[in-house]
């Protein structure tokens, strides 16, 4: 499916492009975000679920996707702050595109998921006395759906909490740009969601691919199953359970209340 508006510049960079898919609507519309995943150092917003795509639209749901600069072009947390941006840049097109800046969802897989995550859970970003309209913009979220996500990248939470992994399967220099461990710990601190809980949090729908007790496979899947295991969706719905915010578990065997992101988000704007 094509875009309605394509590689839309909200920055500088090559990588600062985002895509936009107009709903049809005589009335401003919601608008759901789509983050690529990819470890942060690949991927594409071209990678939008086109299935997703075309439940969202033709429930009258406008969805964008946005790319953002990579760990090998700019380390973390380069790409948070992209997010951000291109949230904000989406903000300040709402009437033009004709969507409710008041009603953004956000969704993505992986590393998609924790930029989606950051954005949802972190304070509002928006600074009221800049010179520049769009860093006037909210960067609130109204719901977030992440797709086998990681709460964390502090790998030491990783190698204590999920079933075999039992060595870091990369070097974090990689993502974050040097080799500097007291720096890694407080890049990470930053922009690990689950310190970021707050009451005021939406409404999260949460997807992994594997139930609690599963053995972990062999071969060549061991690693990714590892790495998006659903310990992560167990801490967060835990830590969002404790502040009332609403969460929503899902994995195989799951009674879970939304069958999808697509079904999450259609049922939390009303179909249009």
């Amino acid at each position: 499916m094509q875009p309605t508006v394509a590689d839309f510049a909200y920055g500088d960079h090559e990588r600062h492009v985002l895509d936009f898919y107009k709903a049809e609507s005589s009335s401003p519309t919601p608008l759901t975000l789509y983050i690529h995943g990819g470890g942060f150092t690949r991927g594409d917003k071209s990678t939008v679920n086109q299935e997703t795509l075309k439940q969202l639209l033709n429930a009258g749901i406008s969805v964008a996707a946005i790319n953002y600069r990579l760990a090998g072009q700019a380390p973390l947390p380069a790409a948070h702050h992209d997010a951000q941006r291109a949230l904000q840049t989406l903000r300040s097109k709402a009437k033009e595109w004709n969507f409710d800046k008041n009603q953004v969802g956000a969704f993505g897989g992986s590393a998609g998921a924790q930029l989606c995550m950051w954005l949802a859970y972190h304070d509002d970003q928006a600074d009221p006395s800049s010179s520049d309209p769009i860093a006037r913009e909210s960067t609130r979220i109204a719901y977030v759906a992440p797709l086998r996500g990681q709460i964390t990248n502090d790998f030491d939470w990783w190698l204590k909490n999920l079933p075999g992994y039992d060595e870091v399967h990369r070097d974090p220099a990689e993502i974050f740009g040097g080799n500097d461990r007291a720096k890694q710990a407080a890049i990470a601190k930053k922009i690990s969601v689950i310190s970021l809980v707050s009451a005021d949090d939406p409404p999260t729908f949460m997807s992994y691919g594997m139930a609690p007790g599963d053995p972990v496979p062999e071969g060549d899947r061991a690693t990714a199953w590892k790495v998006h295991h659903v310990t992560f969706g167990i801490a967060l719905k835990k830590k969002l359970d404790a502040v009332g915010v609403e969460a929503d578990l899902h994995y195989p065997g799951a009674d879970s209340t939304y069958d999808s992101a697509a079904d999450f988000f259609i049922r939390k704007f009303g179909k249009h």
